[in-house]
Parts: C-alpha cells; sequence; structure tokens
C-alpha cells in the first residue's frame, strides 16, 4: 500500500489527471445513475479544496507581485489586459460564426412547439461593473466576487508600495510586504498538497457527468456538438500561431497548461481551476504582477470558448427554425456577444444564461435553448478548457510582450510534471 502511495505521488501530475478523465468515461458509461450517486459527492470535495484556495492566491499572489514591479508597469499591463481580452472574445465569436456556416449545424431539425425554459436573470454589464467595488470586503470574499478580490488586492498593494516608500513608515510596510512573501508562499505549499487529489476529483466529477448525462443526448445532437469542438480546435490552432509569433515555445507552454486544461475540461470552471492555472503561469516562468492580474480578471471576463458557443448555437437555432442569418445579424452578434461574455461573467449557468440574452437580442427564438441545454455539460467542457487556454494564452502573450522570456519557472514542492 506504501509503494503504491508512493508510485502515485511521483508519477507526472498530467498522467495521473488523463488517467483519470479516461477511467472516468469508463465508470461513468458503465455504472450509470448508481455510480453518479456515489461520486459525486467526492467530486464536490476536490471542486471546494480548489476553490477554497482561490480567495489567498488571488489576494496574496497579486500583492506580492505588484510590490515587486512599478505603478506604471502595472498600469501598462492592466491596459494590455483588458484590451487583448475585449479583442480575442470578440475574435472567438467571429471564428464560432464562420465554423457554423460553413457546417450548418441544426438544418433539417424541428422545434417542439410546446417546449419552454426557465433561464436565470442576466444581471447585466451595468450590475458586473458595480461589483468591481465590493460594499463589504469581507462579503466579497465571501461569495468569491473575484473582481471585487482583485479590485481589493490592488488598492491595498498599492498603499503597500506607497508605504513601502516612506521615510516614516517604510521599515513598518517592509515587514508587512515580507509576511505577505510568507503567506503567499505557505499557499503554494497548501496548493502543493491539494494538487494531489485534483486526479481523483477529476475522475469523480467526470464518471458522474457521463453518468448523468449519458450518450443518448450526445447522438441526438452530435452535429452540435462536433461542429463546437471543431470551431474551439480552429482557436486553439490560432492560439498557437500567435503564441510562435511572440517567440512561445509551444511544447513548454502546453506542458505547463495540460493540467488546467484537463482539469477545466471535467470541472467546467474557470474559477475553479484558477489556483492550478496561475501555478501553471508560475511554473512558465511569468511574473507574479502580470499573472497575478491577468489570470483571477480571465476567469471573469475572458471566455473564448463560450464566444465560440455563443456564435454557434445561434447559427443552430437560426437554421433550426429555417432563417438563417444574415451578415447584419452576424455583426450584431459579435457585438452583442462580446459584451454579454463579459457581463455574465461569475454567473451559475454563465453559458445559457449569454446564449439565451443573445438569442433575445438578435430576434432568435428563446424556444431553442431547451435542445442546448440537453447538452449543456457536453459542450460546457470543451468551452470551459477553451477558456483557461485563452487565460493562458493572453497571459503569456503579455509577458512577452512586457520583455519577459518565460524562463522554466519554479515547480510546486511535490509536483512532477
Amino acid at each position: 500500500m506504501t509503494a503504491l502511495l508512493k508510485g502515485y505521488l511521483h508519477t507526472s501530475l498530467i498522467l495521473r489527471v488523463t488517467v483519470a478523465l479516461v477511467l472516468g468515461v469508463v465508470v461513468g458509461a458503465l455504472g450509470g445513475e448508481a455510480v453518479s450517486e456515489w461520486l459525486a459527492p467526492l467530486g464536490d470535495l476536490v471542486l471546494r479544496l480548489l476553490t477554497f484556495l482561490i480567495v489567498p492566491i488571488v489576494l496574496f499572489t497579486l500583492m506580492v507581485g505588484v510590490n515587486q514591479a512599478s505603478l506604471d508597469r502595472v498600469g501598462r499591463v492592466g491596459a494590455k489586459v483588458l484590451l487583448y481580452y475585449l479583442a480575442s472574445s470578440a475574435f472567438a465569436i467571429v471564428v464560432g460564426l464562420c465554423v457554423a456556416t460553413l457546417f450548418d449545424p441544426g438544418s433539417g431539425m424541428t422545434l417542439d412547439e410546446n417546449a419552454s425554459v426557465s433561464v436565470p436573470e442576466n444581471p447585466g454589464l451595468t450590475e458586473v461593473l458595480l461589483s468591481i467595488v465590493p460594499g463589504n470586503i469581507i462579503e466579497a470574499f465571501a461569495e468569491q466576487n473575484l473582481l471585487g478580490i482583485l479590485f481589493t488586492a490592488l488598492v491595498f498593494a498599492i498603499a503597500l508600495m506607497k508605504l513601502r516608500q516612506s521615510d516614516t513608515q517604510g521599515a513598518v510596510a517592509e515587514h508587512l510586504y515580507r509576511t505577505l512573501e510568507g503567506l503567499n508562499a505557505m499557499t503554494l505549499k497548501v496548493m502543493a498538497g491539494v494538487l494531489h487529489v485534483v486526479p481523483i476529483g477529476v475522475f469523480a466529477i467526470v464518471a458522474d457527468t457521463v453518468a448523468s448525462q449519458g450518450f443518448e443526448t450526445l447522438l441526438s445532437l452530435a452535429d452540435m456538438v462536433l461542429v463546437l469542438y471543431v470551431a474551439l480546435a480552429v482557436q486553439l490552432v490560432i492560439y498557437c500561431v500567435v503564441m510562435r509569433l511572440f517567440g512561445i515555445r509551444l511544447r513548454r507552454f502546453f506542458r505547463e497548461a495540460r493540467t488546467p486544461m484537463t482539469t477545466a475540461f471535467a470541472t467546467q470552471s474557470s474559477a475553479g481551476v484558477l489556483p492550478l492555472t496561475m501555478n501553471a503561469a508560475r511554473r512558465l516562468g511569468i511574473s507574479q504582477d502580470v499573472y497575478g492580474f491577468s489570470l483571477p480578471l480571465g476567469a471573469t471576463m475572458n471566455m473564448d470558448g463560450a464566444a465560440i458557443r455563443i456564435a454557434i448555437s445561434a447559427v443552430f437555432a437560426a437554421n433550426v427554425v429555417g432563417a438563417p442569418l444574415d451578415l447584419a445579424s452576424m455583426v450584431q452578434i459579435v457585438v452583442i456577444g462580446t459584451l454579454i461574455s463579459v457581463g455574465t461573467a461569475g454567473v451559475p449557468g454563465a453559458g445559457i444564461i449569454m446564449i439565451a440574452t443573445v438569442f433575445a437580442q438578435v430576434g432568435l427564438p428563446i424556444e431553442t435553448v431547451v435542445l442546448l441545454t440537453a447538452i449543456d455539460a457536453l459542450v460546457g467542457m470543451g468551452a470551459t478548457a477553451l477558456n483557461v487556454t485563452g487565460d493562458l494564452v493572453g497571459t503569456s502573450i503579455i509577458a512577452r510582450s512586457e520583455g519577459q522570456r518565460l524562463e522554466e519557472g519554479t515547480a510546486s514542492p511535490g509536483e512532477h510534471g
């Protein structure tokens, strides 16, 4: 038993996650609902452990990172991150529309006249922007409002930076900074332990998803699922081209990115795998002041996979009702979809909310969302994996634009590959 445990701990993390993913599919397909009932709590537990780390890792990483840079650099990086995320989301929707127009998913299908769907209310862009400034810091932490946590960390980090430059309070501020460095190192140590149970969570979550979703749903809407994954693959190829243009080594990038990508695929939670994404960025050698800001913001704002899903869902819905989209409607979808992907950040069931909101804006029948909810988990897995990949790609590109060489970072204690 001891030898087996040692073998598990010393095996490459991505190998463990990959094996867990495959085993989850097999066990879920064979076990059915009985498996779902037993394994769902285990998956929830591991996801809770990852979520448990979000607040300390975002808070300490950003505060330490900002204090290792200048205020001018922080502002410059922030501007680059925002512009990149908006442009990336808009481009992803264009990719989705092009691929969907080429393959025409939904052609020949009919809509159930009695279909109805209950879609959670979209909070809107204004409410999301207001949530950046939390009315109560403790509440922002408790609700894991990433935008609020980012704002809090940034404000106090800048205040600490100014205090360290003060003649009267510089010594005290320096002690506080060293304490934050210690807390950051301690958080990374805890994360190293959590990484060991991630494969177990991936196995449980995938088995639960396959058992509850089944393959019949996949077959009934196979064309929609296939077109979505083709579009995701096209976007991934575009990422590779852009990264090569910036001199980023693809092999090393994907060696570090594959664990958060695979875990995001299984969990369907960009925010939930944020500790893993930040760990991958650190291993890539990206500085804390860059990834400490860009990755938490990307988990709430940058949704390339979700943007592609919006585009393909719109073409699918238009084909189902026999009214293919014209150029004007496609342009409208690009503009509205980009804004919606920001305005729906961090909301449970965000994919369906975004799709329903775009449908309402461009005049597509909301009833078609019923068909899409049937494959929500299947398409959500791929979309979330691309969301996380897009965040890490953007962070790497911005780091390169800041002159960083992305040299080999330091692995977490106990982590292998």
